[in-house]
């Protein structure tokens, strides 16, 4: 399949894809001055970092019966809710009301998360074509240049909230574009309750899906912090970090969008695994920001690819009507990588320092192939009933 051709069957879910993007990298550009601002040291800031990930998971909770809610205008409303939520934190004053303003964010972030991902799998279904890398690439390139633009601007002295103003007004033109009726219907009626079996995928792709998001979030919170303070960069400088990992985790799942169809799932996942955590390890051993960049370039283009192969097989392996709640399921327990990060890294570096901080963060993420162990075989014995129960009808 072609990129084009998969361009026009995402052109509805690539903005709201864009739209959590350009909020999480000007957010990383930002870490800096907002966590200066609250007067928060490492270890605090860690668990003010928290609020998001409280909000993220409750909400993502909920997204299935949202979803169901709203239909067709699920992901509009999210980019809207996403765009007013986020100007929360910038005109917090304290460490509490920051926290606070961290919920609300992170609430909406994860709703739209969940929406836009199991609208993409619906996608997927229906026509057959693999899209999960693309729409994920289009977030890791507005990630990155957000994150290069609010690093500019915050070198000119521009104010964070100044910025996310901008950033509002451009989620609701984003909003406006995924509006649409071309989208596949949701499915009807609400999510199944919680005693609805699911297939094993969920837990075990959720799992190394938290593995990768955990070090996607260290890159994202504490990489900028890491080249200015450790290494001596200014704010331009720091800004590179997250952007280096956007513009090469954009790379990754451009390139993972045509692997797929010679490597299988499970290999690539391996493979891009062991690539983050020698980026992570390169990075914390950095002796200059160059270095570092360097290292965090090797872990976007690692962890790039992770999660999008993961969705793509829960959302493959699962009947249609479970899809949403798979999806949500694997999205809870990956989106405890962000809820376990930031106190685990803010204690780790109180502690030692950010290089053990980016050192345990590769030695983790190291741990994802073990995991894969238990998710083929869930997946081939998914495969074996599936070809077993056309027999068995005949």
């Amino acid at each position: 399949m072609s990129l084009t051709h998969a361009i026009r069957l995402s052109r509805r879910t690539l903005p709201p894809f864009a739209t959590v993007g350009i909020f999480w990298g000007a957010f990383a550009a930002y870490t800096p001055q907002l966590k200066a601002g609250i007067g928060a040291d490492d270890g605090t800031w860690g668990l003010v970092l928290l609020g998001a990930a409280i909000g993220s998971i409750s909400a993502m909770w909920l997204a299935p019966r949202a979803d169901a809610r709203f239909g067709r205008a699920a992901m509009a409303l999210g980019c809207l809710l996403l765009g007013v939520m986020f100007q929360a934190p910038m005109w917090a004053g304290g460490v509490l009301t920051f926290a606070a303003a961290m919920v609300l964010a992170g609430g909406a972030a994860g709703l739209l998360d969940v929406v836009m991902n199991a609208r993409l799998s619906a996608i997927e279904a229906r026509t057959g074509a693999s899209l999960m890398n693309l729409n994920h690439a289009t977030f890791s390139l507005a990630y990155g240049t957000s994150a290069l633009l609010a690093g500019l601007l915050r070198d000119g002295g521009t104010a964070p909230a100044i910025t996310f103003t901008g950033l509002g007004l451009l989620a609701v033109v984003f909003g406006a574009i995924a509006l649409q009726r071309e989208l596949p219907p949701p499915v009807k009626g609400e999510a199944p309750p919680p005693r609805v079996a699911l297939p094993p995928v969920a837990l075990w792709g959720g799992l190394i899906i938290l593995l990768a998001f955990l070090a996607e979030q260290a890159t994202e919170a504490w990489s900028a912090l890491h080249i200015e303070r450790t290494l001596g960069g200014g704010a331009a400088e720091g800004a590179i970090g997250p952007a280096m990992l956007g513009f090469t985790m954009c790379a990754g799942r451009l390139a993972g969008q045509f692997a797929t169809a010679h490597v299988s799932e499970a290999r690539l996942t391996t493979l891009a695994a062991l690539v983050t955590a020698a980026g992570a390890l390169l990075a914390a051993l950095a002796p200059t920001p160059l270095v570092a960049y360097a290292g965090f370039g090797i872990l976007g283009l690692g962890v790039s690819v992770i999660a999008p192969m993961v969705f793509a097989l829960a959302g493959r392996l699962s009947p249609p009507d479970l899809r949403p709640a798979v999806i949500s399921r694997a999205a809870v327990i990956g989106y405890t990588g962000f809820f376990i990060g930031p106190p685990l890294l803010g204690a780790i570096s109180e502690a030692a320092g950010l290089r053990m901080a980016f050192v345990a963060v590769g030695l983790l993420v190291a741990l994802a192939p073990l995991l894969l162990i238990p998710l083929r075989a869930s997946a081939a014995k998914s495969e074996d009933n599936q070809t077993e129960a056309p027999a068995e009808a005949r």
